[in-house]
């Protein structure tokens, strides 16, 4: 089987042939997903919001400019799907918490985290899950989905200055949350 270019994908969705759209779909469901569990930290809510993603995309196709990749593209709509997933929930929270102060023991759930998890990888990516969803996002984008400063600065919509500082921070967030939570003999 011939694989066809995401830009020969796209001419022929434009052409006519809806039915392509399930082959870009199936080249970045995964990616998307696995990304979008990360910042939602919640699986109904990325699978709702992945839906949402390709569907913006399949919207909106006519507007791809061939400026960048379609996956950094792609990945531009899946961070903005997910960042107002994100607003829309904490206002929902908000209002509901309007009347009640709770406190969560982190110390417990870190332990636990810590307890149950056996592959430093794993580990890691927890720990990443912990921190700011633009850290982690970038941290997610660099290390996992191997994306370039250039694209992800893209996908941020920043300059590649800024991407690199926001990089330079998540780095040294992650640094920090790992020492705190005494990590560095595995990791150093």
């Amino acid at each position: 089987m011939i694989k066809l270019s995401d830009i020969e994908i796209i001419e022929s969705i434009k052409k006519g042939n809806v039915a392509d759209f399930s082959i870009l779909i199936n080249r970045y469901k995964d990616k998307a997903f696995n990304l979008l569990k990360r910042l939602l930290k919640n699986e109904m809510d990325a699978e709702e919001a992945l839906q949402d993603s390709f569907l913006k995309v399949y919207n909106s196709l006519h507007t791809f400019r061939y400026e960048s990749q379609f996956s950094t593209w792609l990945y531009k709509i899946v961070y903005n799907t997910a960042i107002t997933k994100l607003s829309s929930k904490k206002r929902k929270i908000e209002q509901e918490m309007t009347s009640i102060d709770e406190s969560v023991d982190l110390a417990i759930y870190d332990n636990e985290i810590y307890s149950v998890t056996e592959n430093p990888r794993e580990y890691i990516l927890k720990m990443i899950d912990k921190l700011p969803v633009r850290s982690a996002l970038v941290l997610i984008l660099f290390y996992v989905d191997e994306l370039s400063i250039s694209e992800i600065s893209k996908v941020l919509d920043t300059s590649i200055v800024n991407t690199k500082v926001l990089l330079h921070r998540a780095r040294n967030a992650l640094r920090d949350l790992l020492l705190k939570h005494n990590y560095q003999e595995e990791i150093l």
